[in-house]
């Protein structure tokens, strides 16, 4: 039988899943086949509505080798494990005359841990373990969603949290998972055999493909103790979170309330030496944070730096102590034991990691809100350190030894992937050397008419926003632009504050238009109230600016305050600048711009989810229009018919609404 051609293969995969089959897909498809037989690398974006999870999934299945698909989100990971990879496999399966296994592998945490739901969790105070369910009132929401784990527990198939719904709060979710590093290890572990965790993982290594999350693949990368199974084929979906995922997993932080725990845990297992040496290193520290201001630290202080190095070797005086004591009269003192060494090994390993002070850490103190977590119940500050960059790592450990196809709706800024792939580590475009990963950048479009559904409109007569100025003319414009659409409205606002802010003045100015304001309810509550009522606005911000997916009426305008450009104060973001600047380049471009551009192009991509959507962009901010840079970002977004007057935009929300009503009408 000769071998099915790949068009053939789309084919079949875009008719079980109900799609249309589009050229881009087909493009995409043969671009991944290529780069695959080659053993090359594949930057492509699609536009939304391209398919792309097929145009991926079915060149991948094709070719026969284990395959991990690696994606920012939890609903995409969903979408593929219970949509597009069973029918795929199926719809393929007479064709490549067999029917690959798939499955999903996350961080340990996201498992349920059979040891701590029923032995209990190590207590802090105290020697031995507690019972949460009897400390935990069963009245309460704390009791409830514990009593509900346990009983979950039992019929659980995966174990896996996003499994169990309605979800339950972080604290309870804290009392029956386990981090790798407390984890006893299924051969130690009494529940070894019926390990959730254990059996994601084996069920990992037999299947052909592995949908798992941004953050495993960084830890995969970054701690060299392999957690995916070996393959010869990576794909990164959603490929422009990448680089702050891994920035995320390779970051490390103090906080006094983190230290306070590692001594309470490790109390118990040492000589009283050993825990009076980290007490005190612990104070000496805690007095520290309560003086501290917000903001880099180009070197460290004295006085920091002696603080740092009294915890990290009160730290490893502990971790030998804790090995050679035994302590019978400790309840499960295997688990005990392991919580503590976990505690405390994580606060050596940032103390010495500061300690030793490489040239490509940045390191700063961040201070929180007050709130009532115990993590800041002593002081509101935290010590925090970053990689410069993660380019150097992502090119070393990424691009060996597999094909890495990465693919995104927004991987092209400025008109060229050069600057999405040199923060992945990788040279210019078609740039040859002994060192540089050779890829190629395909962009395959996407199936709709920008310039036909939507308007690209930049609010010019208004005044340049200043940092946390008074914007009064700009919620002048936002309620003028509310009232022409009929509601309809998402909200990007560059901060919180100027989200709360505007919600709080128009609630007031158009009670006709109800707002909802991000953080007030569930992501996923506001976006199904938004969606579900067209007179309805959402503001918010950073999540929203990528996470919202509402196609049709509800969704007619999307407004950006300004251009989200990082806090000048951002200590990680404008080192990375001030990098650039003293490697002779253009920071503020480097960085700076291209930050905003990634996420204005993410933005305007909630407006066009459907082949019938219509609306506009609206970017309340004169430098889209006036400023140098304004070409750059502006070549960073979809193809919007691009207008800068006012009345034309308002007539053409009216139309739009009106259209929308008359539809509305007829469907009731």
């Amino acid at each position: 039988m000769t071998k099915p051609s790949l068009p053939e293969l789309l084919h079949a995969a875009v008719t079980a899943v109900g799609g249309t089959e589009r050229p881009g897909q087909v493009t995409m498809a043969e671009a991944v086949a290529e780069a695959i037989d080659d053993a090359s690398h594949l930057l492509v974006q699609a536009g939304t509505g391209t398919g792309k999870s097929l145009g991926y999934l079915v060149p991948a299945l094709a070719q026969g080798e284990r395959v991990v698909v690696a994606t920012a989100t939890l609903a995409l990971q969903r979408q593929l494990v219970e949509r597009d990879l069973p029918r795929t496999v199926e719809a393929l399966h007479p064709l490549l005359r067999r029917r690959p296994q798939f499955a999903m592998l996350k961080g340990r945490s996201n498992y349920l841990c059979l040891h701590r739901l029923h032995e209990g969790v190590p207590q802090d105070e105290e020697e031995g373990l507690f019972d949460q369910f009897e400390a935990a009132a069963p009245t309460s929401k704390l009791g409830q969603d514990l009593l509900r784990l346990r009983d979950w527990a039992d019929e659980a198939e995966t174990g896996d949290r996003d499994d169990l719904t309605p979800g339950v709060s972080d604290r309870a979710w804290s009392q029956v998972s386990v981090s790798s590093r407390e984890c006893l290890g299924a051969t130690k572990c009494a529940y070894g055999a019926e390990c959730f965790a254990e059996m994601a993982r084996e069920r990992a290594k037999l299947a052909e493909v592995v949908v798992t999350n941004h953050a495993l693949l960084a830890i995969d990368a970054i701690e060299g103790a392999p957690v995916l199974p070996q393959h010869e084929v990576l794909i990164v979906d959603e490929a422009h979170e990448l680089v702050s995922r891994v920035t995320g997993v390779a970051t490390g932080e103090l906080t006094p309330g983190q230290v306070n725990r590692a001594v309470r845990r490790a109390a118990k297992l040492t000589d009283e030496k050993a825990a009076d040496q980290l007490q005190t290193a612990a104070e000496g520290f805690e007095r520290l944070m309560e003086l501290a201001l917000p903001g880099r630290l180009e070197e460290i202080p004295e006085d920091l730096g002696y603080a740092l190095m009294a915890l990290r070797d009160a730290c490893r005086t502990v971790i030998s102590a804790i090995g050679n004591t035994r302590d019978k009269s400790v309840q499960d003192e295997d688990a005990v034991r392991k919580q503590a060494l976990a505690s405390v090994e994580s606060v050596h390993d940032v103390a010495e990691r500061i300690t030793n002070g490489s040239e490509w850490d940045v390191v700063w103190y961040e201070r929180h809100e007050p709130r009532g977590g115990a993590a800041y119940r002593h002081s509101g500050a935290s010590l925090r350190v970053a990689p410069m960059s993660v380019s150097g790592l992502l090119r070393e450990k990424l691009f060996s030894d597999r094909s890495v196809i990465l693919a995104s709706a927004t991987l092209k800024l400025g008109g060229d992937f050069n600057g999405v792939g040199a923060s992945l580590g990788l040279g210019p475009e078609g740039a040859e050397g002994d060192d540089l990963p050779q890829w190629k950048g395909i962009d395959v479009g996407s199936p709709f008419d920008y310039p036909r559904q939507g308007i690209l409109y930049v609010a010019k007569h208004l005044a340049r926003p200043a940092r946390d100025g008074d914007r009064a003319d700009m919620l002048d414009e936002l309620t003028e632009l509310i009232q022409a659409a009929g509601g309809r409205t998402l909200g990007l606002f560059s901060s919180m504050r100027a989200a709360q802010l505007a919600a709080e003045e128009l609630r007031s100015r158009i009670p006709e238009f109800p707002i909802l304001l991000q953080g007030e309810e569930t992501l996923g509550e506001l976006i199904k109230n938004f969606a579900a009522d067209p007179k309805t606005c959402l503001f918010g911000t950073l999540s929203l600016w990528q996470g919202v997916d509402v196609p049709g009426p509800s969704c007619q305008l999307v407004v950006m305050d300004k251009i989200p450009f990082p806090r000048p104060d951002d200590p990680l973001m404008s080192a990375r600048q001030k990098a650039v600047e003293d490697a002779g380049g253009n920071g503020f471009m480097a960085v700076a711009a291209t930050h905003a551009a990634l996420l204005m192009a993410q933005g305007a991509g909630r407006l066009v989810r459907a082949t019938g959507d219509r609306g506009v962009v609206a970017v309340l901010d004169q430098r889209l229009a006036t400023a140098r840079y304004g070409s750059y970002l502006k070549a960073s977004l979809p193809d919007f018919w691009l207008t800068t007057d006012r009345n034309q935009v308002r007539k053409s929300l009216a139309a739009i609404d009106a259209a929308a009503r008359q539809a509305e009408g007829e469907a009731d």
